[in-house]
């Protein structure tokens, strides 16, 4: 005897699939004090970091240690307190121009396992990058992925061919030091509009390699700027487990400033990129099942025979 037709109704309600698992990456532009002190820049990141589960931002040029604070502050006036942790590198770079990589991510879903700093001294590629990959391992409320590291990157232009290339290089450390095979980059890569010529992608490992999913391509548009379209935003994924899980058109770049109606000028205040992103389906259940079936059906038994009274 099949189920009631109020049953079958109400079993989604008893046995959700699971809110998706945000990733993103947002290079926030020379974000320090003096940005954090604009009201209207900060509501307008609050609301495009609180999409995600982790936000990995690039461009922080926050010396005195004020504006990300102001940031998860604001967060938290939010989403509720402790709602978002906050995971920082040194500041990196050479001479006065330097930056941290700030993970920022939600703290009820996921926390850092480890980290480091890439040590930037492969003997084949001295001194690879103007700004070392800050790399982080987190949990995932998922059986079939339960880690997963991301390694950001904010290439400098003129060097963004070989230190995209040597992205490689950092993969296999990450294999080397903690046996991971599901590894996700991301960040600002200028990987198009003449920093990467056309004829080189071939000689670039991380592209060349098989095993490697690049998730935003070559035709995206990742910049605020009407005037320009340029995908210099990347995210790149390798790992069978983890593409399994990548909700399909989820990797995209998010036109904040169409999303909130905002001008140009006013998105151009906080960014002159957009921030790309992608979603994971980490608690989805096989197709026809679902584990907390059985022991919930006699409550939505009860409650389809209730339905007259409701």
């Amino acid at each position: 005897m099949g189920l009631p037709l109020r049953t079958l109704l109400l079993l989604p309600l008893l046995c959700p699939a699971g809110a998706p698992f945000r990733i993103c990456a947002f290079n926030l532009q020379r974000f320090a004090s003096p940005k954090a002190a604009k009201a209207a820049v900060m509501d307008t990141l609050v609301k495009i970091v609180s999409r995600c589960d982790i936000a990995v931002l690039q461009e922080v040029m926050d010396a005195k240690g004020q504006a990300v604070p102001a940031l998860i502050s604001a967060l938290h006036r939010s989403a509720g307190p402790d709602s978002y942790t906050a995971l920082g590198s040194p500041l990196l770079g050479a001479g006065n121009y330097q930056e941290r990589y700030v993970f920022v991510y939600r703290s009820g879903r996921t926390q850092v396992l480890d980290s480091y700093v890439y040590l930037d001294e492969n003997p084949n590629r001295p001194d690879a990058f103007a700004r070392e990959p800050f790399v982080a391992r987190f949990s995932l409320p998922s059986k079939v992925l339960p880690t997963l590291v991301l390694v950001p990157q904010h290439t400098m232009p003129k060097k963004a061919e070989a230190e995209i290339d040597a992205l490689y290089d950092v993969f296999l450390d990450v294999q080397a030091r903690w046996g991971m095979e599901d590894i996700m980059f991301l960040g600002d890569f200028n990987a198009d509009c003449g920093y990467v010529a056309k004829k080189r992608w071939g000689q670039i490992r991380l592209r060349r390699e098989p095993g490697f999913r690049w998730l935003i391509g070559d035709a995206a548009d990742t910049t605020v700027r009407n005037s320009t379209r340029c995908a210099y935003d990347r995210i790149v994924v390798h790992g069978e487990r983890c593409l399994g899980l990548v909700v399909p058109g989820s990797a995209q770049p998010f036109d904040f400033p169409g999303t909130f109606g905002l001008t140009e000028t006013e998105a151009l205040e906080v960014s002159d990129h957009y921030p790309v992103e992608v979603q994971l389906e980490l608690n989805a259940a096989p197709r026809g099942h679902c584990p907390a079936g059985p022991a919930l059906l006699p409550l939505a038994m009860l409650l389809a025979g209730l339905g007259g009274w409701l």
